[in-house]
């Protein structure tokens, strides 16, 4: 009888390595990583939409100083648009963000008073338009936005070429303007005001006055 192993002369089978379960959760490193990376793509799309919005359509300016008093006050901020007159000129009355002409790294708020091609006369306290429509002049009246007092100190008789504004300070008697540094040109401009942010009480968008009669704009 036969009694010898029937597996006799095989290779025995290697036992199997025990199964390791893989961690479906991921580890601490690569969470940190995925989320500096979502981060990154946040800031990324955040730069892209605001920096054009801040630096080509609208931005925020601190006034300093008391030039335009009793309209706008030291430390208000203002939000000004740039991007309207991407599309239209600049109208009469506007209250605009300018560059000093004389040093451009320093800005100015001021009232637009005078359009291209119009004679500007300062006399005897008032200011005097020269244009198509009043040929013989008009006095500006200015009694929307200025107290019933208010005279605009100086004499000035100017005549305004293309693209060149006559800006005035709404205090006549304390503003650096056109009466010191002459008209500035349509470059000059950044922007209008458009909403005064600051403070809350005094919050508004800020509107263009009308004048009577209509002179031009």
């Amino acid at each position: 009888m036969d009694t010898s192993n029937p597996t006799s002369g095989r290779t025995p089978p290697r036992p199997r390595p025990p199964l390791r379960r893989r961690s479906i959760v991921p580890s601490f490193s690569e969470s940190a990583a995925s989320f500096i990376i979502e981060v990154a793509k946040v800031v990324v799309i955040s730069l892209a939409i605001i920096i054009p919005v801040r630096y080509f359509l609208i931005q925020p300016f601190y006034v300093k100083g008391a030039s335009m008093e009793p309209n706008f006050f030291d430390n208000e901020y203002l939000v000004v648009d740039e991007i309207s007159y991407r599309f239209s000129q600049p109208k009469r009355g506007d209250v605009v963000v300018l560059r000093n002409p004389r040093h451009e790294s320093d800005f100015f708020i001021k009232r637009i008073v005078g359009l291209p091609g119009e004679r500007v006369e300062i006399i005897n306290g008032e200011v005097n338009m020269y244009n198509a429509d009043f040929p013989n002049g008009i006095t500006l009246d200015e009694s929307e936005y200025l107290p019933p007092d208010t005279r605009t100190t100086g004499t000035v008789d100017q005549t305004l070429g293309d693209g060149e504004y006559f800006v005035l300070g709404d205090n006549r008697e304390s503003s650096l303007d056109s009466r010191f540094f002459g008209a500035v040109t349509r470059r000059e401009i950044i922007g209008r005001t458009w909403i005064r942010a600051w403070p809350v009480n005094r919050l508004q968008i800020l509107p263009r006055p009308a004048y009577q009669p209509a002179i031009g704009s």
